[in-house]
């Protein structure tokens, strides 16, 4: 699930005219990975508070080149999930957020950008115990770490809590802390396929007809 915006000429997410404070050249040249990291930590700063207030949890947060733009990507999750209308909301909050740093501080993201809410898709790895947690039920498999060296186990998410992920697998139910799994990643079964929503795969339908291709990715 993708919100997208329209930048054709120096405008917000929103549609309103930006500050241009003097020349985009130099960014859209490449900005020093220095400049790129201090303007993604003054993104987070704006739009963490923004999310978390709308009893959502910002999972990441990414800054890309689009041709002579940037794209502001943002995901977002909840337990339960999220849906269309909630990127909607989101997005707007999360837009005006923006407008309104802007207007108070200068340039966020120089030059023209584009924002794009979204939730998570199915490869997003799992790290943390609250993406374990909004997967039970689900088959993952995930590197275990042991005294004897790392074995791969792949499993159903029977339980998850801060602590530990319990796991069904062949041998039975195993149990496992934090501390020794890798990223888990869910894994796509085709004949349960009716069972997954869109959402799950992660919407990047383009209904802006003139993107041009990513490149230069800022992480």
């Amino acid at each position: 699930m993708t919100q997208r915006g329209r930048a054709t000429r120096p405008t917000g997410p929103s549609g309103r005219p930006r500050r241009s404070d003097g020349p985009r050249g130099a960014d859209r040249g490449g900005a020093p990975r220095s400049d790129l990291n201090a303007r993604k930590a003054r993104l987070r700063e704006v739009i963490e508070p923004v999310v978390t207030a709308n009893g959502y949890d910002l999972e990441d947060l990414s800054v890309s080149r689009a041709g002579r733009r940037h794209v502001v990507r943002v995901i977002v999750d909840a337990d339960g999930g999220i849906n269309l209308d909630t990127v909607a909301d989101v997005s707007r909050a999360v837009s005006a957020a923006l407008d309104a740093a802007e207007e108070a501080g200068g340039d966020i993201v120089a030059g023209e950008y584009q924002l794009e809410v979204s939730s998570p898709g199915v490869d997003r790895p799992l790290t943390l115990p609250r993406h374990w947690r909004r997967n039970a039920g689900r088959l993952v498999k995930v590197t275990v770490r042991g005294p004897e060296g790392d074995r791969q186990v792949t499993g159903r998410i029977a339980a998850a809590d801060d602590e530990r992920v319990a796991l069904e697998t062949d041998a039975g139910r195993v149990e496992h802390p934090y501390a020794e799994l890798g990223p888990g990643r869910v894994q796509v079964e085709f004949h349960r396929l009716d069972e997954v929503s869109d959402e799950d795969f992660g919407d990047d339908t383009d209904i802006d007809d003139d993107d041009e291709d990513l490149e230069d990715e800022e992480r």
